[in-house]
């Protein structure tokens, strides 16, 4: 219960730094009085601000407070290994995400590399972009081995492909390697993307394997760059 406590905190101050009841450089109420408000004890507050300061919500500065910081982007995990249906809900955003295209294709040089196939193989191509909060500012360009995802539908990629293949088809998602780099927009970002004016993308390859270690999906995910931060959590050996 005590837990749950000060995450509901957490999340309640995060919804109204999003929503612009505090902005960017705002001094927080202090501990005294976000305790009043919340009917708690300032140790739950505290443990709230330590997660705030830990996301990049907020600035602790001795003597000062709590100062809000500029959060004009949204996570996007870089050692996870979400779904979009899951990273939305933690970002209690609206989102929203509309298949461009579905269809099964023969792997062309570019895929046979990335996803390990032959000429044989048949690759499900689903290219679907991410609105968020009004915005399109992700473009998701997927391929999914046949021999592995026999059928996807429409309905399927709007909601969630992963939820599909491990709820449905019983498969284990194990763990992906990943590259990030900046590229270029494309024609193709133009014609899907809200990109406001940018003219570059940040792209993260993902190469997704099953608990067998076998690869099942490549994936090519565009986000617009003034929208996303890409966090990891890093912890030195001794």
């Amino acid at each position: 219960m005590y837990e749950n406590k000060y995450l509901s905190i957490y999340h309640d101050i995060v919804s109204k730094i999003r929503q612009g009841h505090w902005k960017p450089y705002d001094k927080l109420p202090s501990e005294n009085e976000l305790a009043e408000q919340y009917e708690t004890s300032r140790e739950t507050i505290r443990k709230a601000l330590n997660l705030l300061s830990e996301h990049g919500y907020i600035q602790k500065m001795k003597g000062k407070g709590s100062i809000v910081l500029d959060v004009g982007k949204y996570d996007f995990p870089v050692s996870g290994l979400v779904s979009f249906k899951e990273l939305a809900q933690k970002m209690k955003t609206p989102a929203k995400t509309i298949v461009h295209e579905l269809e099964v294709i023969k792997p062309g040089e570019y895929l046979k590399k990335h996803l390990h196939v032959t000429n044989k193989d048949e690759i499900w191509k689903v290219v679907r972009s991410r609105k968020i909060d009004g915005e399109h500012i992700i473009l998701d360009k997927d391929f999914f081995h046949k021999k592995f995802v026999p059928v996807l539908t429409r309905e399927i990629c709007e909601d969630s492909i992963y939820e599909y293949i491990e709820n449905k088809l019983k498969l284990k998602i194990s763990f992906a390697k990943k590259e990030m780099f900046v590229d270029k927009v494309t024609d193709e970002d133009r014609k899907y993307l809200d990109l406001n004016g940018y003219d570059h993308v940040v792209v993260v390859k993902n190469f997704v394997y099953l608990d067998d270690a076998s690869l099942f999906q490549f994936t090519e995910s565009r986000h617009r760059l003034d929208k996303f931060r890409f966090v990891d959590f890093a912890r030195r050996n001794h």
